[in-house]
């Protein structure tokens, strides 16, 4: 038994050697992580710095600021002069994404349907013809004929419902609806008018009210363009980019709407029907995008021919440019409120880094 003493059983020499070997493996992993995540942010502070470089070389007209989030709720600021993501933008037709979903979250709690006409909540609209048959996704589309605006939408002082029944009025004969598509205001104030009697609420600012309250969004903002009495739905919101990015990012991860209204949101609502009037289809732009409900589905080919939405966006006059990126896995916005008439200079901002946008995004995957 002596000659044993001092020897140790190969089965422990086995043992010790995989124990040293899974050690030394974990280390290595361990250091190999470690390396991986520095590499990860070293390359999204690469990409920011990029990014910044370019904006700051931008030549605009007006201060502005970049707010854009990833999948995961990481943010990038980009802040020039004194813009930042707490000022207050009038929006111009920022609004109408904004009006458009307040609009289908109503359908979502069964306030409201799809389907509904005008005529079931409107006493003066007609119960028969073409008026009779246009139903809340032609307005929210904007195929709904009623493309002549009235004067009294940007008269603060003007009544909303007797304004609506201006636009009946001045719209006498109009197109079937479904089958031309006109970038116009009408569409979305008949469609309030519609969700302000539908809701039992007394006004438009009683309806945004209900939806903040519930959806804790936009606590600082308001529809007052041209006045709370008489807010043009489609242009009259003012925000902050900080509430906006929010409320992009309620819609993206789904917190909102469900995914079949989300579906139906950004899916192309006027594939069959023709351009009447696009506010992008010539000038600064020169792009075939189409719409989904109260937003652009935006498409690199002429003519469109994209299946499947990857993007949208909801542009405004003064040059504010809110997007979804699905593809990419981030939104965001380019806040700033420049001249009336200067809506692509937000947009050609964005072209200008979307590369690097998707670089970034892509780091924080």
């Amino acid at each position: 038994m002596s000659r044993h003493h001092g020897h140790i059983p190969k089965r422990n020499i086995v043992n010790r050697f995989v124990l040293y070997s899974v050690i030394l493996f974990l280390l290595n992993a361990c250091g190999s992580s470690k390396d991986a995540s520095d590499s990860d942010t070293d390359a999204m502070l690469s990409v920011e710095q990029r990014l910044s470089t370019i904006l700051d070389a931008a030549n605009t007209d007006t201060d502005f600021t970049l707010l854009v989030e990833s999948n995961n709720g990481t943010q990038f600021v980009y802040r020039r002069g004194e813009s930042t993501e707490t000022n207050t933008y009038r929006s111009a037709s920022t609004s109408k994404m904004v009006t458009a979903t307040i609009i289908l979250w109503l359908v979502e709690q069964g306030v409201l349907s799809l389907s509904d006409h005008p005529q079931d909540y409107l006493e003066f609209w007609p119960t028969t013809g073409l008026h009779a048959d246009i139903e809340l996704r032609h307005l929210l589309s904007f195929t709904s004929g009623l493309s002549n605006e009235p004067v009294c939408m940007n008269v603060g002082v003007a009544n909303f419902s007797r304004c609506v029944e201006t636009i009946l009025e001045i719209n006498p004969s109009i197109t079937p609806p479904g089958e031309e598509y006109y970038y116009a205001n009408t569409h979305l104030q008949v469609a309030g008018l519609m969700a302000i009697q539908a809701s039992g609420l007394r006004d438009w600012e009683e309806v945004f009210d209900y939806f903040k309250t519930e959806t804790q969004l936009f606590a600082n903002a308001a529809f007052d363009l041209p006045s709370t009495s008489n807010p043009r739905l489609a242009g009259g919101m003012r925000w902050q980019a900080v509430e906006y990015v929010a409320f992009l990012s309620a819609i993206y991860h789904q917190r909102l709407l469900s995914p079949v209204l989300v579906e139906a949101m950004i899916s192309d609502q006027i594939e069959n029907a023709r351009i009447g009037y696009s506010p992008v289809s010539g000038g600064d732009f020169s792009v075939d995008w189409h719409y989904g409900f109260g937003l652009w589905i935006e498409c690199t080919a002429i003519a469109f021919n994209c299946s499947e939405t990857t993007r949208v966006s909801s542009l405004g006059a003064y040059g504010a440019y809110p997007f979804i990126d699905f593809e990419q896995q981030h939104f965001g916005i380019v806040a700033r409120e420049g001249d009336l008439g200067t809506g692509y200079e937000g947009y050609q901002l964005w072209t200008r880094i979307k590369n690097e946008l998707a670089e970034w995004a892509g780091n924080r995957l």
